[in-house]
């Protein structure tokens, strides 16, 4: 039993990467994969946006509409389709395939735990959570 403590831990120790998130790489990804819905400053207006059957949600006003809290965990459930979001009907794209990688990151979420993903979207969330409205 102890041996698969040790292990389980060996291989987890082993997944996480050094690197930090990086917000200039996470707008990078923005500008790549969310712009056309979500627009420049991430408030909903993408040039896509009136195409779609829901209202884009605005990006930069998600810790506001959280208590003043940056909801990471909801967040990257949302973005990689691990908790996909019945209101969009399946419209956005999951881009969790997109946004996966070899180097795993924790981020800590506001209860204290952490999170293990990719380091692209790490930085992804990183950029968002920079870009909120005080």
């Amino acid at each position: 039993m102890l041996a698969r403590i040790i292990m389980a831990i060996m291989v987890t120790v082993g997944t996480v990467s050094a690197q930090e998130p990086n917000s200039k790489a996470g707008q990078e990804l923005y500008m790549s994969y969310c712009v056309q819905c979500h627009g420049i400053d991430a408030n909903g207006d993408g040039p896509m946006a009136e195409m779609l059957a829901i209202d884009t949600p605005d990006l930069s006003g998600l810790a506001t509409r959280n208590d003043g809290t940056f909801p990471t965990e909801v967040v990257a459930r949302q973005i990689d389709g691990r908790a996909p979001m019945l209101a969009h009907g399946g419209d956005m794209p999951i881009f969790g395939p997109f946004l996966d990688s070899d180097q795993n990151v924790a981020l800590r979420l506001s209860s204290g735990q952490t999170m293990m993903m990719g380091q692209p979207l790490a930085n992804l969330i990183v950029y968002l959570e920079s870009i909120q409205v005080k």
